[in-house]
């Protein structure tokens, strides 16, 4: 009984703050808050103007090799266990997975920005 009178303050209040966040920058609309830029100048072109998907595949590249080093950094500390084999196995692996992303991402010409 306890659980279902948590979920359902839960899904009330998150119910509230979503359509209190809706409605509230709803009331006090002007001119300048509907402006698409802030800095006090007349837009020259369109505010939507879509992102090379270049950028977005660099951007993705490099949150895979991030990971990949973030997943690397405890090796410090493991050297430390006594199954020593293993670890140097699982670091040489994802060290030649990260290499081979790197070289296909190179040949494929992923990390240019000019085609």
């Amino acid at each position: 009984m306890n659980l279902f009178i948590i979920i359902t303050i839960n899904i009330t209040l998150s119910l509230v703050l979503v359509s209190v966040a809706f409605w509230l920058p709803q009331m006090n609309l002007y001119s300048e808050k509907a402006n698409p830029y802030e800095c006090g100048f007349d837009p020259t072109s369109s505010a939507r103007l879509p992102f090379s998907m270049k950028f977005f595949l660099v951007a993705i590249t490099f949150l895979l090799f991030d990971l990949e080093i973030a997943l690397l950094l405890p090796l410090p500390w493991a050297i430390q266990t006594i199954n020593i084999p293993t670890m140097i196995a699982t670091a040489f692996i994802l060290v030649t997975i990260l290499a081979l992303g790197l070289s296909y991402e190179w040949t494929q010409k992923g990390l240019e920005w000019t085609e």
